[in-house]
């Protein structure tokens, strides 16, 4: 027998690597001592940029969000959402990203799949100054079933320690200025599915009136990268904290960007729910808590802006044309989100 009988093509899987090598190479700068190839990736921190540099790290994965791409047959997007989920998370710290690695599983390794993801994160690490510097291409027979898939992603960044966001530096009276989402991201899929392709029996090309688009496409828009638009505010040092909205909703990941003795109080009405959440709440009945602790409802990021800053924040906020709202402020004393209103379709425009 062969290897190839148990399920396992390594010439296949040659080409493929040889593809993805091609790919990375493209994000590549000063920083990188090593191609593609090695037992690990080499990566040389630029000692004249940085006084006390703090390296910051992360990992993640798309979720369920896989089967809808899959479903699809589009992957070129999965990339893109790999690596913004993961720039964004290291950027709640104030650091900048050096690198990315992804892992990539098969039950049988498809080369157009495999060279579709690797495209779209290549492009996002460009884009974000980014070096993909490495990974691993699985092929597991007997694990992941035909035509499905697993994407996990490894990001480290840097930070100047005393530009270090610290949630000890955030002030009863601190803003809550919050920064727009373009859909789902790659959170809370299992029960947007579940809504979606069970309850409601859509298939991914359905069109929904009341969303405005087909369900799958909605269903796909890429994960925003706030890094673009947040990177002049840390470096002009207006904002004291952040908050990445991802699984747990802003119930969950809200308080992370807090100290123990301060809580946040939020304003339901102070933003526009995008048409996905009312219609997904309206689908399975969702209470309000279980909406704000399963999806991010229209909020990507949250910063923590101190009162004095707010004003310099929102004019360049307004001079990037980006929009955002101030959802609320930072009240004293510990405990979870404090939520005054309510989520009501009027809100949803």
């Amino acid at each position: 027998m062969r290897y190839a009988d148990a399920g396992v093509n390594i010439a296949a899987a040659d080409q493929i690597k040889s593809r993805i090598r091609r790919l990375a190479c493209r994000t590549f700068g000063r920083g990188v001592l090593e191609p593609i190839g090695g037992f690990g990736g080499l990566f040389a921190l630029d000692k004249d940029r940085w006084r006390e540099p703090v390296l910051v790290s992360s990992a993640d994965g798309v979720g369920t969000k896989l089967k809808v791409a899959t479903a699809l047959g589009v992957h070129g997007t999965i990339g893109l959402d790999i690596v913004h989920h993961s720039v964004n998370d290291i950027l709640t710290q104030g650091a900048q990203p050096l690198f990315f690695l992804d892992y990539l599983a098969m039950g049988q390794l498809d080369p157009a799949v495999v060279e579709q993801v690797v495209e779209g994160i290549s492009r996002a690490c460009k884009q974000v100054g980014c070096v993909l510097i490495g990974g691993e291409t699985a092929e597991m027979p007997g694990v992941y079933p035909p035509g499905e898939y697993d994407l996990a992603g490894f990001i480290v960044g840097v930070v100047e320690r005393s530009r270090r966001l610290d949630s000890r530096n955030v002030r009863r009276g601190d803003a809550l200025l919050a920064l727009p989402s373009s859909g789902l991201h790659t959170n809370g899929y299992s029960l947007a599915r579940k809504l979606v392709f069970e309850v409601a029996r859509l298939k991914p090309s359905s069109y929904v009136p009341e969303v405005r688009n087909k369900i799958g496409a909605e269903m796909l828009k890429p994960h925003r990268c706030y890094l673009p638009v947040v990177k002049r505010l840390l470096d002009r040092g207006w904002v004291s904290s952040m908050a990445h909205i991802t699984g747990g909703g802003i119930t969950g990941n809200l308080p992370r960007a807090l100290p123990r003795q301060l809580h946040a109080v939020v304003d339901l009405g102070s933003w526009p729910v995008l048409p996905i959440f009312s219609y997904l709440a309206r689908l399975g009945n969702l209470s309000q808590e279980e909406q704000l602790r399963t999806f991010n409802l229209g909020v990507g990021i949250i910063l923590v802006v101190p009162a004095s800053q707010l004003g310099k924040v929102e004019a360049e906020l307004k001079r990037r044309r980006e929009k955002f709202h101030v959802i609320g402020h930072v009240g004293s004393g510990p405990g979870p989100v404090k939520y005054t209103g309510a989520l009501t379709a009027a809100s949803a425009r």
